[in-house]
């Protein structure tokens, strides 16, 4: 399968007009983008790309997930084999099609997650599925490096969605992050002028080129934090330009999936195709790192779902980052706030969203936090 550097995840389309979402995938056929990663499990969204699709299926590949299932109104991940085969058919109809060009068994982050995966009934559907010719690769996505690395040298996977920016894969040399952390948060100066790739990620991407699986590359942009200095983890700001050219200077990576919500941003991301070589430079920046605070950020994946209280944990998270940047806009982020089906305050605590998360939110004193600021 040859695809487009730069592709789009559609996660962003959900809760989009059916029109709006035509005219995004208008925008990336024609600005030579031919990959989509299709992880919603929401049936609106993917009932919208598939009537954005109909008609010209053949000119696009689909990563579709297995394993993204909606019940009871929300967004899981499920391991339960009749959960997973009426998500994946469901994908298939509302998509209006018959096969997936790789089916992704979602969201593989535990080392226990994938010990249980390789003689399950799970895995069994997914090479049947490959076997029959409705997927034609077997993918995984996960944001875990040991777990990411175990499982491509299983041989099972053809291709690994991964979370992939230099927030994540970059530590100065002889130094863990635990210390990094600890020594930012008693305000010690950082010197980041010597980098280097973090040695399980260095690991995953070198098996991965070794193994011939192809990498997709998720959360390059870090939902857009790396391009904000307010914002970025890195306490830099980089480009758009910048962020994908290190996603795809990584070993392995075939692909960089960018969240893309409107045709002006499919256009702005395909504009990289015509950057100068100046343009994507992004060594200068890292180097003049002062801080490294990468953990413990929200990514607006909602990968800590079901929540028991039917909070939309990603949306409250993502207000909450608005007000605490910008004071300024407390008045209209509390309107969409307070429009969310259930606010912060119905968080009873039972951390089981914490358990789930990939990235270690502290998802509990964030709602907390919430509550504070607009209750």
């Amino acid at each position: 399968m040859t695809v487009s550097e730069i592709s789009l995840g559609c996660e962003h389309l959900q809760g989009k007009s059916c029109e709006l979402i035509d005219e995004v995938i208008d925008a990336a056929i024609d600005n030579g983008i031919n990959y989509l990663d299709v992880f919603m499990s929401e049936p609106n969204v993917r009932t919208n790309i598939g009537k954005a699709l109909k008609g010209r299926r053949h000119k696009v590949m689909i990563q579709g997930h297995i394993g993204a299932c909606w019940v009871d109104g929300q967004y899981k991940v499920s391991r339960d084999i009749d959960e997973c085969t009426t998500a994946f058919e469901d994908l298939l109809t509302r998509l209006q099609t018959d096969y997936i060009d790789v089916g992704f068994i979602h969201f593989v982050d535990k080392m226990t997650d994938w010990d249980s995966l390789p003689d399950s009934d799970m895995m069994k559907y997914v090479l049947s599925l490959k076997e029959k010719g409705v997927i034609k690769a077997v993918g995984m996505s996960s944001h875990n490096p040991i777990t990411a690395k175990k499982a491509v040298e299983s041989g099972l996977i053809d291709v690994l969605m991964f979370s992939l920016n230099p927030a994540y894969d970059l530590v100065p040399g002889d130094r863990n992050m635990v210390e990094i952390f600890n020594e930012v948060f008693e305000g010690k100066e950082q010197d980041f002028t010597s980098l280097t790739l973090e040695p399980a990620r260095a690991e995953l991407y070198r098996a991965c080129e070794e193994k011939g699986v192809a990498i997709t590359v998720m959360k390059a942009l870090a939902m857009g934090t790396l391009l904000s200095e307010e914002r970025s983890p890195l306490g830099v700001a980089l480009t758009e330009a910048q962020c994908i050219s290190y996603a795809l200077g990584r070993p392995a990576v075939s692909a960089v999936m960018v969240g893309m919500q409107s045709a002006d941003e499919v256009r702005a991301a395909a504009a990289y195709y015509n950057t100068t070589e100046e343009e994507k430079n992004y060594t200068d920046i890292l180097g003049r790192l002062g801080m490294f605070t990468s953990g413990g950020r929200c990514m607006y994946c909602n990968h800590c779902l079901p929540c028991p209280s039917h909070i939309d944990i990603a949306s409250v998270n993502k207000y909450l980052d608005l007000v605490e940047l910008d004071r300024h806009t407390a008045d209209s982020v509390k309107a969409h706030y307070f429009a969310l089906d259930a606010t912060a305050s119905s968080c009873i605590s039972c951390g089981a969203c914490e358990g789930r998360c990939p990235f270690n939110v502290e998802v509990i004193e964030r709602m907390k936090r919430a509550v504070q600021i607009f209750e």
